[in-house]
């Protein structure tokens, strides 16, 4: 090889060595996410099918005789109207009996603040002054006898009387604090008060259940109930027909339990008309979970329901759980360790890529919201790519 030809060849290799140089310097060219501020909103989405409401069942709650029906069979009823009451006299006289109890109880706590105390009180003075004296005699008792002037019998007498005193001053001490509001009595007659009014709200409550009234406007389509009868709870003394808008019943995973809040808004479709989607709105939340499926059932009403929905039919229901007009979105898949206790993601800074810990907010869709701990703008790594804190990146078009 020439001298010119193994110059042409070194400078290639100097060439070729010096943009690899470059190249690793500059780093990786990576794929990245821009952090977003925009609307974010939160919906929890599920399938569920469509209910009319079509009847309700109505029974007693308390075993007494019916005393009138003022409905009959085909009419119809605003909700809360009177359908059936029963004899509810021995229910008026536990009332009484219970309202006795509170007055009862009240007065005691009355008069422990306004009598008893006062009286404890100047127990405690009149003891004090008692025991001054007392000690007082003693002292001078003592006196007498260190002069000889008096016997050892009047001397113990002396001590006696004092002792005493100290007795009586302590008990009093005692019994006055507990009539203070911090005290055993106090607090036992408050509870008593308490228990009374307790009970008093039961028998009035119980009171209530001779009234069965409708729980919703409607028609009765069937009444098997007349006046004079025993009832019991159990049976079914009248059927109503209620009024209502078409609902949505839907399984929802108990995980999201925490998120739903009547009379949140949501939209739905049916999967025979895709295309037609719909308002709805939540209005029941089952206080129960299936221990079978860890699902919760909810019932949302629809107030304009579409053309051809019916009843049975499969739809899929957004539920929305929450709406911020103003935040920092991230795509979730960026986020590393977003279950723990310091989630955090790679954020590009000057070429190099560097951890960052973030505050996370909801997810839904496959984007999570960032309470702190990145800006609108920041360039962060997808979670999937593998990179050294402090690594040279280049950063790829925004996806």
């Amino acid at each position: 090889m020439s001298a010119k030809q193994w110059m042409a060849a070194a400078g290639v290799g100097l060439a070729l060595t010096a943009a690899a140089a470059w190249g690793w310097w500059r780093g990786r060219e990576l794929p990245s996410y821009t952090v977003q501020r925009g609307e974010f909103v939160q919906a929890i989405v599920a399938s569920g099918r469509v209910e009319t409401p079509h009847r309700i069942d109505i029974g007693a709650q308390i075993t007494a005789p019916v005393a009138a029906v003022p409905v009959a069979e085909g009419q119809r009823v605003s909700r809360g109207q009177l359908l059936v009451q029963l004899d509810d006299r021995e229910l008026a006289v536990a009332v009484q009996a219970a309202q006795a109890q509170v007055a009862q109880a009240e007065a005691k706590l009355r008069q422990l603040v306004e009598v008893q105390a006062p009286v404890s009180a100047l127990a405690v003075r009149q003891t004090r002054i008692s025991l001054d004296n007392a000690r007082a005699q003693a002292q001078r008792q003592a006196d007498l006898f260190q002069q000889g002037f008096i016997g050892q019998a009047a001397l113990d007498e002396s001590v006696k009387a004092r002792e005493l005193a100290e007795a009586q001053w302590r008990s009093a001490v005692k019994q006055a604090e507990s009539e203070m509001p911090s005290g055993s009595d106090f607090a036992l007659a408050r509870a008593n008060a308490d228990a009374a009014r307790a009970a008093l709200d039961a028998a009035r409550v119980r009171q209530g259940y001779a009234r069965i009234v409708a729980p919703a406007a409607g028609v009765l389509i069937a009444r098997s109930v007349e006046a004079g009868e025993q009832v019991s709870p159990g049976h079914v003394l009248m059927t109503l027909s209620p009024d209502g808008a078409t609902q949505l019943v839907v399984q929802i995973d108990e995980k999201h339990l925490r998120h739903l809040a009547l009379g949140a808004p949501a939209w739905a479709s049916s999967e025979a008309y895709p295309e037609r989607r719909f308002s709805a709105e939540l209005a029941f939340v089952n206080p129960g979970v299936n221990a079978q499926t860890g699902a919760v059932t909810v019932k949302l009403d629809v107030p304009h329901p579409p053309p051809g929905l019916q009843q049975d039919m499969t739809v899929s229901v957004n539920v929305e759980v929450a709406r911020h007009a103003d935040a920092l979105v991230l795509p979730s898949d960026a986020i590393h360790d977003a279950a723990g206790p310091r989630p955090w993601v790679v954020r590009v800074e000057g070429g190099r890529a560097r951890r960052a810990e973030v505050k996370l907010g909801a997810s839904a869709g496959g984007r999570t919201e960032i309470a702190g701990g990145l800006q609108a703008g920041d360039r962060v790594l997808p979670a999937s790519v593998v990179v050294r804190d402090g690594e040279h990146v280049r950063l790829a078009a925004p996806a």
